[in-house]
């Protein structure tokens, strides 16, 4: 549940100009991000690539969907690495969406269940079969869409706003499923949805010039906050109280976590 610590130690860089100021959470993400590699497994047939869960010692075959904001992060930080690192990072990214893509696309209904195991000769089954309308994959194909110009992203995301507008719409709004499998609906509309579902579809379609990532920077609720014009040199503490970054770390949404 500390996901949103490893996210901002990028964006806390990224909002600061990458400036020398801001450089050591840059260093620390990249720590992290040492971390995460040992995580990474392939599933055989298909080789979906995913990433483990850790508690304690052990490790798990299983891949929350909320994981999904991955492949957004990486290819958002990938740019401060070198060429050679660069590289592996944006592929590894790539990988990591296609396998969140997978997850609505493996279910009767191409919504996704909240997460996956991947048991050992097999590609990935449904875990916790229901779907609240969770921003993850499509913020990651919206940073993707933007740091690649690739338009694959963008099929991607239609096809997934088509299984909500078929699966989740009512005449009030939307809600969830209590299962991807049946399309059993439930009762609720996560804010999250508006704030962010939403939001990252619309920017998935809008032109780049649309809060332009060179200028803003989204915190993990996908609100837009702007870059700080400083230059190397300046020091957080001498700035005006007026420009300092001022960042609340919460972690991701938990949503609804009643049985169904």
């Amino acid at each position: 549940m500390g996901d949103s610590f490893y996210e901002y130690l990028l964006k806390v860089w990224v909002q600061g100009n990458k400036t020398s100021a801001v450089k050591l959470y840059r260093q620390m993400w990249e720590t992290s991000m040492k971390g995460l590699l040992s995580l990474v497994r392939r599933t055989t047939p298909s080789s979906f690539t995913y990433i483990c869960e850790r508690n304690g010692g052990s490790l798990t075959d299983k891949m929350d969907e909320l994981a999904c904001f991955v492949p957004g992060m990486l290819a958002l930080g990938a740019s401060g690495y070198g060429s050679d690192e660069s590289q592996k990072f944006l592929l590894l990214a790539e990988e990591l969406a296609w396998t969140c893509y997978n997850f609505y696309q493996s279910t009767p209904t191409k919504l996704a269940g909240e997460n996956y195991f991947f048991p050992s000769g097999q590609d990935l089954s449904v875990g916790t079969s229901w779907n609240i309308l969770r921003p993850e994959t499509v913020e990651s194909l919206f940073y993707l869409w933007r740091l690649t110009g690739n338009k694959t992203y963008q099929e991607w995301g239609w096809n997934i706003f088509q299984a909500f507008e078929k699966n989740s719409r009512i005449e009030s709004g939307y809600v969830g499923l209590k299962d991807v499998n049946t399309g059993v609906k439930d009762n609720m509309m996560q804010s999250f949805f508006l704030a962010e579902t939403l939001k990252y579809l619309y920017l998935l379609f809008s032109p780049p010039t649309v809060i332009p990532l060179d200028e803003w920077v989204f915190n993990t609720e996908a609100h837009p906050l702007r870059i700080v014009t400083r230059h190397d040199g300046e020091n957080i503490e001498n700035l005006d109280s007026t420009h300092k970054p001022m960042i609340r770390l919460r972690a991701r949404k938990e949503g609804r976590s009643k049985n169904h």
